[in-house]
């Protein structure tokens, strides 16, 4: 059954313009960015986001997260004026914030329809799956405001498409569409509007069959890779497959494949 999540930390009790809910039999934690109709992300939001991430990445009846919006649009980017009114401090912080899905050991999914713009761009190209829609829209507006992305929004840009392609999202404020996005290799798929929820939903129940410590090491490694040479990334490649050989889910893997039944791994 699904539950609205709670939380330890005092700082989340009083979560700012989203939702969280765990559906412990189905294995997945749901974040809603709720603030209609734009789902606009606050300064607050960023930090709670944040150690929502972290405590959830702690929680054993989790196994997946999905990260959407309620309504038409995913979001439209962050609270213009809060930029003005935060400390310097503060927004130092802005891109370790949004980077947490990336930090989750955790298998995260961003469910993207309409308007996914600056903030809620970043936080997109922070998880590790993009389902996009025929009514996604891509967009990292800040030069609009005289502004460049400040969240990781154009470094992961430019690890995924290339400077050319970033120069134009970025410097011209594009906005680029879902069967774009899928084009460039940004989103991981893309589907009709009406098929968000029933794509996402058998991709979660697709990685909930796999061996949770396989899911994480592969995580990490791809993350912690993506920008080491070749001949380092093949080494961690090689000692991460070293290391899973002493597991009991890639025994339970070897025996299941030899009985010809489905595994049943248990994250050891």
């Amino acid at each position: 059954m699904a539950d609205k999540a709670t939380f330890d930390d005092k700082r989340l009790a009083d979560l700012d313009g989203f939702t969280v809910v765990i559906d412990a039999v189905r294995q997945r934690a749901d974040i809603t960015l709720d603030r209609p109709p734009y789902n606009v992300v606050s300064m607050l939001a960023r930090d709670q986001l944040r150690l929502v991430f972290e405590a959830l990445d702690e929680d054993d009846r989790v196994r997946i997260i999905v990260v959407t919006g309620a309504g038409e649009h995913f979001s439209s980017g962050g609270n213009i004026k809060g930029f003005l009114e935060a400390t310097p401090e503060h927004v130092s912080k802005l891109a370790w914030n949004i980077a947490a899905p990336a930090r989750c050991s955790k298998p995260v999914i961003a469910a993207n329809r309409g308007y996914c713009f600056g903030v809620g761009f970043e936080l997109s190209l922070a998880c590790d799956f993009r389902i996009a829609t025929d009514t996604t829209r891509y967009a990292l507006p800040e030069q609009k405001l005289g502004q460049i992305p400040g969240s990781g929004g154009s470094a992961r840009l430019q690890k995924m498409v290339g400077v050319t392609r970033t120069k134009n999202i970025v410097m011209r404020s594009m906005r680029i569409t879902g069967k774009q996005a899928y084009d460039w290799g940004i989103a991981s798929d893309v589907v009709a509007d009406a098929d968000l929820e029933t794509t996402v939903d058998a991709l979660v129940e697709e990685l909930i069959a796999f061996s949770p410590i396989a899911q994480r090491t592969a995580k990490k490694l791809l993350n912690d890779t993506d920008d080491a040479l070749l001949t380092t990334a093949i080494e961690l490649e090689g000692l991460n497959y070293s290391r899973l050989r002493q597991s009991d889910d890639f025994r339970e893997g070897v025996n299941a494949f030899h009985e010809k039944r489905a595994a049943v791994f248990v994250g050891r």
